[in-house]
């Protein structure tokens, strides 16, 4: 355990990543991004992500912000539930804590869209906790490492190996250290993950139902309101499907309806 702490931390040392979010430990700035990188590529977050802080610097303003203007600014991310879900832990935290957010993992995964890796995440690098949680790259790394052999591992046989290496004293750089060499394994080694059980390869995005709703949600951020039969001639899907599509996103809390005409709630 030693050689392989001793390991990352060389790698970290020359190779480590400048990002945004690590440059802060504002607890709503490393929320914001902690759920921007929620299925997301660093990459595409880079993008967003100092805008978004711009436009919303704050739990307080982005507790008062419009679902239209949070979905604005979240577009290109994908997954817009998780704006909404943002949105809404914002008010919980001004309405409940004061604006302040809670350093409790076990609160802190109540709130909407977090759950308990996000959690854990946000109180690491934020309050420099010696959580233990696993994310992508991490689990790349411990498989790579103590699994090379084995198939279908699970997270429940990763964990006491991420217990043991924790550093206690920095936990924040450590998993910061973690990520980085789970990067660079990804890029040169390949996919250890497909070796985890809890590995599943994304469906295509191209003719999904994701997608028809990012283009229905596009639609109606550039426009006030919209009818179903715009997008049936626009894009030309079947109209059954736009159907159940504009209902969803009505029961989801996206958009809301009067009479045939739908703009976001």
């Amino acid at each position: 355990m030693q050689k392989f702490k001793n390991l990352i931390w060389e790698y970290y040392r020359e190779h480590k990543r400048a990002l945004p979010w690590r440059r802060t430990k504002d607890p709503y700035k490393i929320l914001v991004s902690e759920v921007m990188l929620q299925q997301t590529q660093v990459s595409r977050v880079l993008i967003k992500y100092e805008k978004f802080i711009k436009n919303f610097p704050s739990f307080k303003i982005l507790s008062r912000a419009s679902n239209r203007d949070v979905l604005s600014a979240w577009q290109g991310l994908g997954y817009n539930r998780r704006a909404l879900n943002l949105s809404k832990t914002a008010q919980i935290v001004v309405e409940n804590y004061n604006g302040r957010l809670p350093n409790n993992p076990k609160i802190l995964e109540t709130f909407p869209g977090v759950g308990k890796a996000t959690a854990n995440a946000v109180c690491a690098f934020a309050f420099n906790q010696p959580t233990i949680f696993i994310e992508t790259n991490i689990r790349r790394v411990f498989i790579h490492h103590f699994f090379k052999d084995k198939d279908k591992v699970s997270d429940r046989k990763i964990l006491p190996y991420v217990s043991q290496s924790v550093d206690h004293n920095n936990p924040r750089e450590w998993y910061f250290a973690l990520m980085d060499f789970g990067t660079m394994l990804g890029r040169l080694k390949g996919n250890a993950n497909r070796k985890s059980m809890h590995y599943a390869k994304q469906s295509p995005f191209e003719g999904s139902n994701r997608r028809l709703r990012g283009i229905i949600l596009r639609e109606l951020l550039a426009k006030p309101q919209l009818q179903r039969k715009e997008v049936y001639d626009k894009i030309g899907y079947d109209k059954k499907r736009v159907k159940e599509i504009f209902s969803s996103l009505v029961s989801d809390g996206f958009l809301q309806e009067k009479s045939g005409w739908y703009s976001i709630k």
